[in-house]
């Protein structure tokens, strides 16, 4: 659908609801109340997590030790900033960086999915008799005052706003549904029997699906029992429609962001929802009838909304009991069930083995790690992103590789193939131009595009780790582009015959090779800092060394004339070069270590969250 048609599509839509709302007052009071109820759980959960700062992922981080630590999470953090959403994308984009197991995160749905019933106990409470709206204008007026004094101010702000719109909207619902009840009516929708109860199940499940919101539609729902318009029963299926709908926005964000953590995660959020759903379906009539002999002795045998709220908690812990004793179980069989539909993306020993084509129709090689749900936790997108960089640091070695007229298997060999080495490039090697256009511009512009949307929280620490991040890229992007320029002169040298600037084109390339070959080893390596540190430092001296001693070696052949002015400017432009890719390499080296240093001190526990070196 193209962007036209899109917002022709949606000018039918407006202009359509512009026509029903002048036929029924009743019916845009009712749209009114619910856009404000939206609003107000959208000022809410940005409230809350904005004040929470980091603190929230921290405690997500701590709390997967154990099952039942996960769940208090789950649960608590449900309760805490009423969006069961907000806290299932949060466990996703951990999984998918890989900061918390898929058994951690299992638990944590099991807890979200009985916080969320917290809510329906709130708006049951308030009545259908009990008007918000002399609550609600006090607290708009003091959320825009308290919103000028620095941004805390304003999360807490928002967080009075969005009650205070919460409370315009309930009361607005209710106005709506009194006028438009008589047109709504959903008791003459009754159908005996399973179809009835599938039928209401179907449409709570369309209504949060669209809503985005397991709470709005259990708001309609409660109002719609205390005006008459719902029996009980058809309020309880609807309840149970909303909560397999609540998985909706999970579980598209586990799927398509390509990681097969949050993959595994959203297909449990969605077994496990689907199972309980038809459990309680099955139990319906069992389960009303609990529900009125639990009510009766409270003297609540009348109150329809507690009634529902009291129905969403039972059959959610009846889930979770359900569930339970089967983690360790439901982990393997998720494991083995998405191993054979979507096996794990592993990554090759050599990511560019392809001769470059005639044709530029190719795709461009994207991002492996990054997605949009990762932006919902900056230590999560922090995670993804030093992983695309190492992504990045091994297309960057392959293509200078490459520029070198050298197969990448020579990256990890122990010694240098002098064959190799003095041999001639042919018409089956690597353009790094090519290589460039095709498999470090787009890694690259989707890291830079990635960053960019990061919520980053604003302290100093963080502010500097990201600079790393984006210095890092650079600087890989850097030593691909002066591998290019020095591809040409190498080629054409290379390719020449026997003679003393074939043979400084050689050593060029010997050399090259031996730093990219200790670079490649030091990212690997796992020594203590003193030792690593100790070892770039030879690194750098060795390539001093070998700057000083060509340099040297050069001005002493011109002396011979055994080179021309033209081949030493040619060599000594390429040495500078080769010098930059080094030093490029290098810095990334460094700026990795500053980044492990970095998650270091902004981890919750002791360990990083990911070891670059």
């Amino acid at each position: 659908m193209n962007h036209y048609s899109k917002f022709l599509l949606a000018f039918l839509v407006a202009l359509g609801l512009a026509y029903s709302f002048w036929l029924s007052s009743g019916w845009l009071q009712l749209c009114a109340g619910l856009a404000l109820f939206l609003f107000g759980m959208q000022c809410l959960e940005e409230g809350l997590k904005e004040l929470a700062g980091g603190r929230l992922e921290a405690l997500l981080k701590r709390s997967t030790a154990t099952p039942f630590k996960g769940f208090m999470f789950g649960l608590a953090g449900t309760v805490l900033v009423q969006s069961s959403s907000l806290v299932s994308l949060l466990t996703v984009a951990f999984i998918g960086s890989g900061l918390i197991s898929l058994a951690g995160g299992l638990a944590i749905v099991f807890g979200t999915n009985l916080g969320t019933t917290s809510g329906i106990w709130l708006l049951a409470l308030a009545g259908h008799n009990v008007s918000l709206a002399p609550l609600a204008l006090p607290l708009l007026v003091f959320g825009v005052l308290i919103g000028f004094n620095g941004p805390k101010s304003r999360a807490a702000g928002r967080i009075l706003l969005g009650i205070g719109f919460l409370f315009l909207g309930i009361d607005q619902i209710k106005t709506g549904f009194s006028g438009f009840g008589e047109a709504l009516d959903l008791g003459g929708w009754q159908v005996d029997g399973l179809p009835g109860a599938l039928l209401f199940v179907l449409l709570g499940l369309a209504v949060t699906v669209v809503l985005q919101s397991s709470h709005a539609t259990l708001m309609l729902t409660l109002t719609a029992l205390a005006g008459g318009q719902l029996e009980l029963e058809q309020g309880l299926a609807i309840a149970i429609g909303s909560n397999v709908g609540t998985t909706v926005s999970a579980a598209l964000a586990g799927i398509l962001g390509g990681e097969r953590g949050g993959q595994r995660l959203a297909l449990a959020h969605v077994l496990f929802n689907g199972v309980t759903a038809l459990v309680a379906l099955a139990l319906l009539t069992p389960l009303a009838a609990l529900v009125q002999w639990l009510a009766t002795p409270l003297g609540l045998a009348d109150n329809r909304l507690i009634q529902l709220a009291l129905f969403h908690t039972l059959f959610n812990a009846l889930g979770v009991l359900l569930f339970w004793p089967w983690q360790a179980q439901l982990v393997r069989l998720l494991e083995r069930l998405l191993e054979r539909w979507l096996p794990e993306r592993r990554e090759p020993q050599v990511l560019i083995t392809e001769l470059a084509p005639e044709t530029d129709e190719l795709p461009r090689t994207r991002a492996r790690y990054l997605g949009d749900s990762l932006l919902e936790s900056a230590d999560a997108a922090a995670s993804a992103v030093l992983r695309e960089l190492q992504h990045l640091g091994r297309l960057s070695l392959e293509v200078i590789c490459h520029a070198l007229y050298l197969p990448v298997e020579q990256l990890a060999s122990d010694r240098a193939d002098e064959a190799l080495l003095h041999a001639r490039p042919d018409g089956h090697h690597l353009d790094a131009e090519a290589l460039y256009q095709r498999h470090i511009k787009g890694v690259y512009g989707d890291l830079l595009s990635f960053m960019g949307r990061v919520d980053a929280p604003r302290d100093e620490a963080r502010q500097q780790f990201w600079i790393a991040c984006q210095l890092a890229a650079l600087q890989l992007v850097d030593a691909v582009k002066d591998a290019k320029h020095l591809q040409k002169n190498l080629g054409h040298y290379l390719r020449g015959e026997d003679s003393p600037v074939r043979e400084a084109y050689v050593d060029l390339r010997r050399h090259l090779l031996a730093m990219l070959r200790e670079v490649r080893e030091l990212g690997r390596l796992e020594v203590p800092d003193e030792a690593w540190h100790e070892r770039l430092q030879l690194l750098d001296e060795r390539a001093a060394d070998f700057d000083a001693q060509f340099r040297a070696r050069l001005f002493a052949a011109a002396r011979r004339r055994e080179l021309d002015g033209l081949q030493t400017g040619s060599l000594m432009n390429d040495l500078g070069y080769v010098s930059r890719i080094v030093q490029s390499l290098r810095n990334v080296l460094q700026l990795g270590d500053g980044q492990s240093r970095a998650l270091r001190r902004l981890a919750v526990e002791d360990e990083p969250l990911i070891q670059l070196k």
